[in-house]
């Protein structure tokens, strides 16, 4: 079976450079709108509660541009919560970070956490947005992850891509059994974390069911040497089933 795999392009690093400058360059708008028309089904943001990186008043005229699919991503506050129930993307993806977090580096434990999520998830999805939640690759949280309510789980791919290099072989194993067992369950499947040109693809065709994966840094860095278009469009060859490394 083949796999039908969007990639949405996080576009936090480009706004973290414009925020470095304290102007408009590179312009955000710009650039999401570059994003889709060179290829990529989606766009995604993580505004984070030190705004950094994409700010809390990018959303709104983000989504007003995006045409093919906005995913927001960040830690459940009140505050973030009502911005999304505002703007009302089209997925929202919710991930458990500290308030300093620099990089998010796990997911739910949905076994614990489960009530909060049910709790967390219910507004976003009586407006209507699909819900994905971050979680590690361990199939023992998949069933709690579903009675949460979630639409989907993003597996965090950051020991995949540690790992790849020294063992691909074990270092999929645990996504292949969630992706699994999110099938048996009925949960979509997205991914996300350190995926890049050089491990992208063997992931997509070893985990079964991948809806999406969203990749930002190691994209942009990509984009520094190759063009953004031209790296988009590297990325979009890795979601290929006759795709093969040399």
């Amino acid at each position: 079976m083949i796999n039908h795999t969007k990639l949405s392009v996080n576009i936090n690093k480009i706004a973290l450079i414009r925020n470095s400058r304290g102007t408009n360059n590179p312009n955000l708008i710009s650039v999401a709108k570059d994003c889709e028309r060179f290829g990529a089904q989606g766009i995604t943001v993580h505004p984070r509660p030190d705004q950094r990186h994409v700010r809390f008043d990018d959303l709104e005229p983000l989504a007003n541009i995006v045409k093919s699919e906005f995913n927001i991503e960040g830690n459940p506050t009140h505050d973030f919560t009502q911005r999304v129930l505002q703007i009302k993307p089209a997925q929202v993806t919710l991930v458990p970070d500290a308030e300093d977090q620099l990089t998010s580096d796990h997911g739910w434990n949905t076994i614990k956490d489960k009530q909060k999520l049910i709790d967390l998830i219910a507004p976003f999805k009586e407006a209507g947005i699909r819900v994905s939640i971050f979680l590690d690759a361990d199939p023992l949280l998949v069933e709690s992850a579903k009675e949460t309510g979630a639409d989907r789980i993003e597996l965090y791919t950051g020991p995949y891509a540690w790992n790849f290099h020294k063992n691909p072989f074990e270092a999929i194993e645990p996504y292949i059994q969630t992706a699994k067992e999110a099938a048996i369950v009925g949960l979509g499947l997205n991914a996300g974390h350190d995926l890049d040109l050089h491990n992208l693809n063997y992931f997509y065709k070893k985990v079964p069911g991948l809806l999406e994966v969203s990749i930002g840094h190691a994209l942009v860095c990509d984009a520094l040497y190759l063009g953004l278009e031209n790296t988009i469009k590297l990325y979009l060859n890795r979601l290929n089933p006759t795709f093969e490394m040399r």
